[in-house]
């Protein structure tokens, strides 16, 4: 027989809601602890108990404050990991403006190949060129004689 869907929403009534307390807090209690003999880890439940000032704790306050302290001292060691929205942003903007910074060159790159071959074909430098432009078309129109003697070379 399959379990109906369990609306999740405050009961207000006080006697169902002190047994269905009962019934998930034992349920908890034994996840947890199939969970420490399954997985092989640490771990504790503190359940509080609202219907009458008791804190029920699993396995025991002693084990339970070892796990706790175990985990505030591993926390602050992770604090680098972490990431805020801040961070965050900031992480991306870094990143989209390294991105820009490789496609400008990618792009200038490209200007000075077109601007090569333009001179190539019509024998005129293009007018907008600089002298850092004209040094760079130096060193690719070098880069593409050497591509094209090694290719040579292993043909031959």
């Amino acid at each position: 027989m399959t379990r109906k869907k369990v609306k999740v929403a405050y009961i207000n009534d006080v006697n169902a809601r002190k047994a269905t307390f009962r019934k998930r807090k034992k349920g908890i209690m034994k996840k947890v602890n199939e969970l420490t003999i399954l997985c092989g880890i640490q771990g504790c439940a503190i359940i509080h108990n609202p219907f009458d000032s008791q804190t029920e704790v699993w396995p025991n306050p002693k084990g339970a404050k070892k796990v706790v302290e175990r985990y505030l001292n591993t926390s602050k060691v992770d604090e680098t990991k972490n990431m805020n929205q801040k961070s965050f942003f900031i992480q991306r903007i870094s990143k989209s403006q390294d991105k820009l910074k490789k496609l400008r060159s990618e792009n200038h790159e490209k200007e000075m190949t077109l601007a090569m071959l333009e001179y190539l074909q019509a024998r005129r430098l293009p007018e907008n060129l600089t002298l850092t432009d004209l040094k760079e078309m130096d060193k690719l129109i070098e880069q593409y004689m050497k591509e094209i003697e090694n290719l040579m070379d292993t043909l031959c």
